[in-house]
């Protein structure tokens, strides 16, 4: 059964996982419900693409999880691997990078929830690092596109680079805080 951290973490997973067709998208309906003794989140709706039933079954993690835009504590994802993560927090970035610099300094504000999504999701990349480790070891990569992302550039994967990413995450959030403040 999948584990996850938390919603956001869940439905990460879901917009990973495509119907046949291809169409990730969905209209979710959300249910908790009682299953070998265990409860877990059932969310189920008709793909928007062929009109297929998707469902997917998600066991919660014991802990409590973190407060968004976080995906889940300090221990990695069971169902998301580093290089999806990567992948997500880049796909972001490319998209929101050239609109940030297209956008007047007072209205970048608008895009902060993105930047904010993609620093969390590089964040997440941190967590597999084995402790004392500086590069993620490639069994950790799980999934088709993790995988294909650390075989075309596994360099990437080197601790300073995630923490060099993350830190310039940071500093664009902190940027847009700065020239476009929260309106009261």
């Amino acid at each position: 059964m999948l584990i996850a951290r938390s919603s956001l973490e869940a439905h990460l997973y879901m917009d990973l996982h495509p119907c046949e067709c291809g169409v990730a998208d969905f209209a979710r309906q959300h249910s908790l419900q009682q299953q070998d003794g265990a409860m877990v989140s059932v969310y189920e709706g008709v793909c928007a693409g062929c009109g297929r039933q998707r469902r997917f079954v998600f066991k919660m993690a014991d802990e409590l999880p973190p407060p968004p835009p976080a995906f889940g504590g300090p221990e990695p994802s069971r169902i998301i691997d580093p290089g999806e993560f990567m992948d997500v927090a880049n796909g972001i970035a490319t998209r929101v990078g050239p609109l940030l610099l297209a956008t007047p300094e007072e209205d970048r504000r608008k895009h902060r929830p993105a930047v904010v999504y993609s620093l969390a999701a590089m964040e997440e990349v941190l967590k597999f690092f084995p402790v004392g480790q500086d590069r993620i070891p490639a069994d950790v990569f799980t999934s088709e596109r993790g995988r294909a992302l650390y075989d075309r550039e596994p360099g990437k994967f080197s601790r300073d680079l995630i923490e060099s990413n993350i830190a310039r995450k940071r500093r664009m959030v902190a940027g847009i805080d700065r020239v476009s403040p929260p309106q009261p």
